[in-house]
């Protein structure tokens, strides 16, 4: 007998298997099929030959009758028509889910659904909350409303949620057919305002109108201190606010302030709008409008800002800002500043004109951006009497400032072994008291990192053999000096000075004596020019006549030296054996270091040249070196062999802390550092020994004050014109050491609650400050841009939300002092050269009132130093700013009232005034 096919047998089985829930018959059923399935080999053999079956034709022919015919596929449709009367649309086309806290009644007989207390209701994208929601499906309506306990006061207040808008109103009617609404007494948010209005008809999804609504910036919504009263107004979310009649109100008192129309952009995304300028008077240039403008909103990636200034004596100013970013791969921005100042008028005698202009760029890329390669800006150029002579208040606090600098790199990383490093960079220096300019255009340097030929493949290497290294340094600079009227002309490049240095820096360092680090190294260099000159005495004109010379040449130097070094640790351990000591040790590093260096001279590169007198004898030789107008100078023409010794020193202390659950003694820094150093000339015929330099710094006050310190110690006395003699002060009468010079800086940074950290405001206006080359800290002031608040957008809460409705008895304040004192004694003068102190602190009066100032006094000069005082009220919602500057040529008050939403920005009082110099 012959079995199945397998596929057939396994459906068969597990159909049936399928019909059971007995484990033991399926097992039995599935072993039956992994049987069959095996089971081919069993398989009868087929007979040699088949019989064939024989198919014969019938010849009898049959012949259909006519009367049959072929049956006809007929469809019979129904004689009655299909009714014209549409079915009744359903009332919900969705689900509806709802839901109730105490109940949910059904009323056939009026048709509604009410639902009490904490009642939801979800319907497609529609969401109702409320005490109380009543379903009128024969109407096709929605009542939401509020629930009012036993002493009268009403709670639960319905929130209307469909798509992303959001309403709080006292009651609503919705429709669920044409989706409209009535709803009263409503709260919605829109872009950072809110609209209270008492009724607002729904027209659909981006569409309300409003009756009597209130638009309002604050974040008491029941009693706000300001609102615009828009009689009525349509509303599109998250685009526009169209109103009629409008005027502002504040705590509900009408004022003068508003407008026939007004229209309200709501959108979130970043949008084109006017910069409204801030005006003010100034004695010789009249009144004004500064920082008014255009805000373009280019791209998500881009913007630019167009601000200007107009004087009525014919000044203006002109300011491009451009700030861009893209994400992972670079920010930066860009501004470009121009002034045309006019003084006095016309025909006057201190009647004068000006041009200034400014130039920043900063750019930074994105450390993911590209491992190998970087590229980064910052530029800070223009005229030397730009920050001085500028009248813009942006650029108040920045006109102490006496240098620019730029700097432009763009670097590149080649892996592999050895490593190797190009770099291409753009320097700009300018002196603003001097208007003398330095550029490099560029400055060029590569480096092959070190090589090891003989360090072993593996392991560690050990002696002076196995550490053998040397790598190859390359710097080639375009150096242009030149002056602020010279400047982005093309007599600036007529000095220019190009060179290149190529450096093969050999050193090596081992181990000596266990305890010592020795180490030696020699330098070679090469030094190539386009930039050399020629000297000779000219008897006609009796002078020394230098010529400058164009063309390639190049001179090599060499040099030795060798240091050893060790490190010594000190402790003094105060714990005795019953006593537990606050200072329970100190801890003294000391590093001692002596070095030897060999300088060779270089006679080769050095000419001489007679000096003839009138009758024709030699006066003198003068010895020069043709090098020494190149951009890396001249070759060292005197053999110098010394011996340099340095000492460095550092003190810890490890103290108890005053936590009691600390199980180690706190470590804190007596000195961080404590250096002295010397050198004694072996090739020099005198005065051998040179200064020794003494400095140290150290940090007190758990870290808050910074104290650094430097002398120079002359061991050589001097004569009667205070000229430096070969005798030493000690053997002239005097001490061991002559004091030459001293300094001292201290900072001091404190607050009422050990800081919490700058503000936004703060960074922001000190990352300015920076770019423009002043101080990081607000010791000579802030910038502040009173006209569209762009360093300082708080929309934020205020201080005093921060707080309980009982004031801290302890009062927020803060203060930074910079103490510096500079010691002069190089000829006897024996002078304090420079002695200030300067300070900045700001302290919270009252919740909302703060107080701030910036000065500093010359103690040296007896006076004080540029001075800022601040005073700021914060009003809620608004905010009020008084900044005068009460001395000094750019003595001004500033005076600044605006909301403090980014949203109404613009809506401000702004006023600002020189003082009178006559008074």
């Amino acid at each position: 007998m012959a079995f199945q096919k397998p596929s057939h047998t396994f459906t068969k089985i597990h159909l049936k298997a399928l019909r059971t829930n007995i484990f033991q018959i399926l097992f039995s059923l599935s072993f039956t099929v992994l049987i069959n399935t095996l089971a081919f080999a069993q398989d009868l053999p087929k007979p040699v030959e088949t019989i064939k079956p024989k198919v014969e034709r019938d010849t009898l022919d049959v012949v259909a009758d006519s009367l049959l015919a072929a049956p006809l596929n007929i469809k019979e449709s129904d004689s009655i028509s299909t009714d014209s009367i549409p079915k009744k649309k359903e009332f919900l086309t969705g689900i509806v889910k709802y839901r109730a806290q105490d109940y949910v009644s059904m009323n056939q007989k009026t048709q509604k659904i009410t639902l009490y207390n904490q009642a939801e209701v979800l319907y497609q994208d529609m969401e109702i909350k409320s005490g109380v929601i009543v379903i009128d499906y024969s109407k096709n309506l929605v009542y939401a409303g509020r629930l009012k306990d036993s002493a009268g006061v009403y709670t639960q207040p319905p929130i209307f949620k469909q798509g992303s808008n959001v309403v709080e109103p006292d009651s609503i009617i919705f429709n669920t057919e044409t989706k409209k609404a009535l709803i009263f007494n409503s709260k919605t948010e829109q872009s950072g305002g809110t609209i209270i209005a008492d009724v607002t008809k729904k027209e659909n999804d981006s569409v309300y109108f409003i009756k009597r609504g209130k638009f309002t910036t604050s974040e008491n919504l029941d009693d706000p201190e300001y609102y615009f009263l828009m009689r009525k107004a349509k509303v599109v979310p998250n685009k526009k606010v169209v109103t009629g009649f409008t005027n502002m109100f504040i705590y509900d008192v009408p004022t003068p302030i508003g407008l026939p129309f007004a229209y309200f952009p709501m959108t979130k995304t970043q949008t084109s709008g006017i910069i409204f300028p801030s005006f003010g008077e100034q004695n010789d240039r009249g009144y004004f409008l500064q920082n008014g403008g255009y805000y373009f909103a280019i791209s998500d990636y881009t913007d630019l800002a167009v601000l200007g200034d107009y004087y009525t004596n014919g000044s203006y100013g002109l300011r491009i800002e451009n700030n861009y970013a893209l994400r992972y791969k670079f920010r930066g921005n860009l501004s470009f500043r121009y002034e045309n100042l006019i003084s006095s008028e016309r025909g006057f005698p201190d009647y004068s004109r000006s041009t200034i202009y400014n130039i920043r760029w900063s750019h930074s890329q994105d450390s993911k951006a590209n491992p190998n390669s970087r590229f980064s800006a910052s530029v800070n150029l223009g005229s030397s009497t730009y920050y001085q002579q500028s009248i813009n208040q942006y650029n108040a606090a920045n006109f102490l400032n006496n240098t620019m600098s730029s700097s432009i790199s763009y670097s590149k990383t080649f892996q592999g072994e050895p490593q190797t490093n190009l770099s291409l960079t753009a320097t700009h220096s300018q002196n603003t008291q001097t208007e003398q300019i330095n550029m490099t255009l560029p400055t060029l340097q590569a480096s092959v990192g070190r090589v090891f030929p003989f360090a072993p493949r593996e392991g560690t290497k050990k002696g002076a053999f196995q550490n053998i290294n040397f790598q190859y340094n390359v710097r080639g600079e375009n150096r242009i000096q030149t002056t602020d009227s010279l400047f982005f002309k093309p007599e600036m490049f007529d000095d220019a000075k190009i060179g290149m240095k190529h450096s093969i820096p050999l050193s090596t360092n081992w181990k000596l004596f266990k305890y010592f680090s020795m180490s030696a190294s020699t330098n070679f260099e090469e030094n190539w020019t386009l930039n050399t000159i020629k000297k000779y005495y000219d008897e006609f004109e009796d002078e020394v006549v230098t010529i400058d010379r164009k063309g390639f040449d190049s001179f090599r130097t060499y040099n030795f030296g060798t240091s050893l070094g060790t490190t010594i640790y000190g402790m003094w351990d105060f714990k005795l054996k019953d006593k537990d000591p606050k200072i329970q040790a100190i801890r003294h590093v000391m590093r001692p270091s002596v070095s030897y260096n060999i300088n060779p001279a270089f006679d080769q590169y050095y000419e001489t040249f007679e000096v003839i007198s009138a009758d024709g004898l030699t006066t003198r030789e003068v010895e020069y070196s043709r090098f020494e107008g190149s951009i890396f100078g001249s070759p060292n023409k005197t053999y110098g062999s010394s011996v340099g010794i340095s000492l460095s020193n550092n003190l810890e202390a490890k103290v108890k802390d005053r936590d009691s659950t600390a199980t180690e003694a706190k470590k804190v820094v007596l000195l961080n550092n404590l250096n002295f150093s010397t050198s004694y000339n072996i090739a020099g015929d005198s005065l051998n020994w040179s200064p020794v330099r003494v400095s140290g710094g150290t940090q007190i006050l758990n870290n808050k004050m910074s104290i650094n310190f430097g002398m120079t110690l002359d061991p050589y006395a001097l004569d009667n014109n205070n000229r430096k003699i070969d005798k030493f002060n000690i053997e002239n009468g005097g001490s061991l050491f002559r004091m030459t010079s001293a300094s001292m800086n201290m900072s001091y940074t404190l607050s009422s609650d050990t800081f919490k950290g700058e503000t936004e405001e703060d960074k922001r206006a000190i990352e300015d400050n920076v770019r423009s080359g002043g101080r990081a800290d607000d010791l000579f002031g802030k910038n502040e841009d009173f006209a569209d608040k762009r360093l300082s957008d708080d929309s934020g809460k205020s201080k005093a939300d921060e707080n309980s409705e009982f004031y801290k008895y302890e009062i927020p304040w803060s203060l930074r002092l910079a103490y510096a004192v500079n010691y002069s004694n190089s000829a006897r003068q024996n002078e304090i050269s420079s002695h200030s102190l300067m300070f900045s602190g700001d302290i919270d009066l009252s919740p909302r009132w703060t107080v701030g100032a910036s000065s500093g006094y010359d103690f040296k000069n007896q006076g004080f130093t540029y001075t800022q005082l601040r005073f700021e009220r914060d009003l809620l919602s608004w905010r009020m700013n008084f900044s005068w500057i009460p001395f000094s040529s750019r003595s001004s008050w500033n005076f600044f009232i605006g909301i403090k939403s980014s949203l109404l920005k613009d809506l401000k009082y702004d006023k600002r005034k020189q003082r009178d110099q006559q008074l």
